[in-house]
């Protein structure tokens, strides 16, 4: 009797290592852990506004979030999630507008005219960041690469990014940047609160106004469409440049059209606090997953950070000698922390919105066009210097 055997592949172990399926898994598993973080910052979120941390509350209870459902996979699911850029993408959109629209009506002349302090402000704090770096790569041990990108006050996933491509420790540039950028915004509205500059609390737009849900769904459209084009222009911060842009232009360009007179677009308060959040839930991601760090090392990072904020003093009290800004102003223009924070907390604190978002995209512009350089000669640095250790 004839009888045939035949070896069926197995078929689970080939949809496993396909990379389709594997990429389709982890989108699941990254849109699960963002709705657990969302629903975590909530409670946080009113908490901390309960407590008068006003509109910043938002981003505190986001850190708080994002940190702890991740070390909850780490500890408790042996799983170790990355940080969702996608999220941190959509956040920065959603800032954007917001901070466009409060920018629509700013005053242009008194901008124009705070460019040269902005550019001359900028290239201090690129220098004492070179110094700072340097510094911290003495005192750690470090690569001169490596201690560049920790200290730079650009924004965490950006210069991790870079770490990563350079083959540099990815890791220890996300501690030392999320330190800097979580102590600045934690720093600052304390600082403004003992001073009596109180944060304002977020106001609730009118739900009368016309087409309010058709505007924001446009509104949505365009800012994706500037994005991706402002993508492929290579424009740094992207996300945040091109959804800026649309707040700024929307309502005057509407007030422009023969049917837009008597429309006026203000961002709902959900997109208000949910670009908040999310911009919160990223930065939490990075404490998140990091892993156990020496003391020393720790400590190291928390003397970079105190250099930063030094220069970020001396930033301030040079902005004051140049300027006829009062100080929370100059203290806002020159915090070493990102931008759409930064700007998230002068809108917080209701406090010249306008002249510090002109200066942190002065700052943001600066950074960016010179960061090429500053790779280039750090690396020229880093290779020299191992030359001279084989030697």
């Amino acid at each position: 009797m004839n009888q045939s055997l035949t070896v069926v592949p197995n078929q689970e172990h080939s949809t496993t290592e396909n990379p389709v399926v594997k990429q389709q898994q982890l989108s699941i598993k990254q849109l699960i852990i963002l709705s657990v973080e969302l629903l975590l910052a909530i409670p946080f979120g009113l908490a901390l506004f309960h407590f008068n941390f006003g509109g910043i509350a938002w981003i505190f209870g986001g850190i708080i979030s994002g940190a702890l459902v991740f070390q909850i996979c780490r500890v408790f699911y042996n799983y170790s999630p990355k940080p969702n850029r996608a999220a941190r993408q959509v956040g920065m959109m959603l800032v954007g507008i917001t901070i466009g629209a409060s920018n629509a009506h700013a005053n242009l002349a008194n901008i124009t005219a705070g460019v040269p302090v902005f550019v001359f402000l900028t290239l201090f704090l690129m220098l004492c960041g070179g110094c700072i770096g340097y510094i911290y790569s003495r005192l750690s041990k470090t690569n001169l690469l490596t201690s560049m990108l920790a200290t730079v006050p650009g924004g965490v996933g950006v210069m991790s990014a870079i770490a990563a491509d350079y083959n540099k420790n990815v890791t220890l540039v996300a501690l030392v940047q999320a330190l800097r950028v979580t102590s600045v915004v934690f720093l600052i509205p304390l600082i403004a609160r003992v001073t009596n500059h109180t944060s304002t609390q977020p106001q609730i737009s009118s739900t009368n106004q016309p087409y309010s849900l058709e505007l924001l769904l446009l509104v949505l459209v365009i800012s994706t469409l500037a994005v991706y084009i402002a993508k492929l222009l290579k424009v740094p911060a992207a996300p945040f440049f091109a959804s800026l842009l649309v707040g700024i232009t929307f309502n005057p360009i509407l007030h422009w059209l023969p049917l837009g007179g008597d429309i006026y677009f203000t961002p709902p308060l959900l997109i208000k606090l949910l670009g908040q959040t999310l911009l919160g839930i990223t930065i939490g991601e990075y404490w998140g997953e990091k892993p156990t760090f020496q003391k020393r090392t720790i400590g190291y990072a928390l003397i970079s950070v105190a250099m930063t904020l030094a220069a970020g003093v001396a930033a301030t009290l040079l902005a004051m000698q140049l300027t006829s800004w009062d100080w929370l102003t100059c203290l806002l223009v020159t915090a070493p922390g990102g931008a759409a924070e930064i700007i998230l907390v002068a809108l917080t604190l209701d406090h010249n919105v306008e002249i510090v978002t002109a200066g942190h995209v002065v700052r943001l512009i600066a950074i960016n066009s010179f960061l090429p350089i500053w790779i280039f000669l750090f690396r020229h640095f880093e290779n020299k210097e191992d030359r001279r250790k084989t030697v």
